[in-house]
């Protein structure tokens, strides 16, 4: 029996209500990943979603035997979705993506030579497709949290990001984590840098995270994150 081949690359997506995307966006991740020439896996991670995203990401696995389909019910939120994904991921390198499909898979292949001097690469979205009021939103809640955590990430909330495996270990589970990921590796000592990528409108389905999922939640867990950092004497920045 010839034993599998292990993965180089694991990209982990989350789903929450997805249907009238996730499939073409899985098989777009597949074909982009496909085209590095290395062994990869992409594990979509479905978030107890009650419509039929769980079937169309069957359909994309069948396609793709490197996808695998994570089931976790009942709906716990896109934090626990991305550390379900962390702890089942097997490869050294570790990619994340949103489901909703703004994110553009062909753009990994531009963050990955950055891992030669990182442990980090973070996405930033310059043209963002988004509403006026979203838009306003991140930016302010960017600010914020670089002056007061003093990452000096400019679009830490952008999903699409690399990472050595080992960076994340480093990540606490709080509900807001995508938006601070780059904050806790800055603060375990992780090299951090950032690229400009490419950012789209939703081809279908709608957002599930409105004004308390994208300010107030990101504030209290920034407050809570500044105040644990502060005790642990952590100071650093992103190099």
């Amino acid at each position: 029996m010839i034993a599998a081949i292990a993965p180089r690359y694991s990209v982990v997506i989350p789903f929450y209500n997805e249907s009238a995307v996730a499939r073409a966006f899985v098989e777009e991740v597949c074909a982009a990943m496909a085209g590095l020439e290395e062994p990869f896996e992409v594990l979509a991670v479905d978030d107890g979603s009650t419509d039929t995203t769980a079937t169309e990401l069957a359909r994309a696995a069948a396609q793709w035997p490197q996808c695998r389909v994570v089931r976790q019910t009942p709906n716990a939120g896109q934090a626990a979705a991305l550390l379900r994904g962390f702890a089942e991921a097997r490869a050294p390198i570790i990619v994340t993506l949103d489901g909703d499909g703004q994110n553009v898979p062909a753009d990994i292949p531009r963050l990955l030579p950055l891992l030669d001097q990182a442990d980090m690469v973070v996405g930033v979205r310059a043209a963002r497709h988004d509403s006026w009021l979203r838009r306003k939103m991140s930016r302010v809640a960017n600010r914020v949290r670089a002056r007061v955590l003093g990452d000096g990430l400019s679009d830490s909330g952008c999903a699409l990001k690399v990472f050595r495996r080992e960076v994340a270990a480093a990540f606490w589970p709080i509900r807001s984590l995508y938006s601070f990921m780059p904050a806790f590796a800055v603060a375990a000592g992780f090299r951090v840098t950032e690229i400009v990528v490419q950012h789209r409108e939703r081809r279908g389905g709608v957002s599930n995270y409105g004004l308390r999922v994208m300010l107030w939640r990101p504030l209290a867990d920034m407050l809570a994150l500044w105040w644990l950092l502060r005790r642990r004497g952590v100071r650093r920045k992103v190099t």
